[in-house]
């Protein structure tokens, strides 16, 4: 980016001060991170780097822990648990919270803000407040330490996130379109499907992929909710911290690094395209 020539020094100082120091934060954020990726390929049981791997020799770096992470039953396991419970909890997450941003959008809605601060308390009670009461709950229903109970505890933390995304979308959503296909005959669930929902569309998806990564990095309900049965991937990172320090840990962790990634690209993709969206039809 070249600056305009009319600028003072002092500007040209700022210009570079401001820049330097978003890209210190960019480095604090994302340096411990990136860490974890070259510590994956160590050929040696260590969490730490070798001199080998220092001086970038070949033989320094091995698939070996990403080879033992695919075939350790107990990796496994934890792998399609994640996925089952992700993928149940985002479906969930994304109807409840689809339905709840239409109600909310409604103008004549009484008490919206008490009903959003409600359905979103979710993301700020403390996890484990919530994690300790579903506990109790889902012990009572007699589904506790199960599947179900951790695929509705986490679509119960994701909801709020499809709620704000799904809401942010029909905020310029133009509801004159609704009534119009109302005032033709149209049924209210052929005109959300065929009017609404293609509109809107970006915004679910978006939030869907919110709720799942919310689902598939969760660490603090599975251990209050999974038995010996339902352990997922954050929960064997935690107990393989705590029983056996192993390299397959971060194997896992780089995986995990990389779909997260994957899916944010994919919500900034999806948001740009509902900005198009809605300045077509605003």
């Amino acid at each position: 980016m070249s600056l305009p020539k009319y600028i003072g020094p002092f500007e040209r100082c700022w210009f570079f001060t401001v820049r330097g120091f978003a890209l210190l934060v960019l480095l604090f954020l994302v340096v411990p991170i990136l860490v974890i990726i070259p510590l994956s390929f160590n050929v040696e049981p260590y969490f730490s780097f070798t001199s080998d791997m220092l001086h970038l020799k070949p033989e320094a770096f091995s698939l070996r822990w990403y080879h033992q992470l695919i075939n350790d039953p107990l990796w496994v396991l934890s792998i399609k648990n994640s996925f089952l419970v992700a993928c149940g909890a985002t479906v969930i997450a994304t109807a409840l919270g689809t339905l709840a941003s239409i109600g909310l959008s409604r103008s004549d809605l009484p008490y919206k803000r008490l009903l959003t601060g409600i359905l979103i308390s979710p993301m700020i009670v403390p996890v484990i407040i919530s994690a300790a009461g579903m506990y109790f709950f889902y012990s009572k229903l007699g589904i506790g330490q199960s599947l179900l109970a951790l695929i509705l505890s986490h679509a119960v933390l994701g909801t709020p996130f499809v709620i704000l995304t799904v809401t942010a979308t029909l905020v310029g959503f133009d509801h004159s379109l609704t009534r119009a296909a109302a005032s033709m005959g149209a049924s209210a669930t052929y005109t959300f499907f065929n009017v609404t929902f293609p509109l809107i569309r970006p915004g679910i998806i978006s939030g869907g992929l919110f709720a799942f990564i919310t689902s598939f990095d969760e660490a603090v309900i599975v251990q209050f909710l999974g038995g010996v049965e339902q352990r997922t991937i954050p929960r064997q990172m935690w107990s393989g911290m705590r029983e056996q320090i192993s390299p397959t840990i971060l194997a896992a962790a780089t995986l995990l690094i990389i779909l997260s990634v994957l899916l944010l690209l994919s919500i900034e993709v999806l948001r740009r395209r509902s900005l198009r969206v809605r300045g077509i039809t605003n």
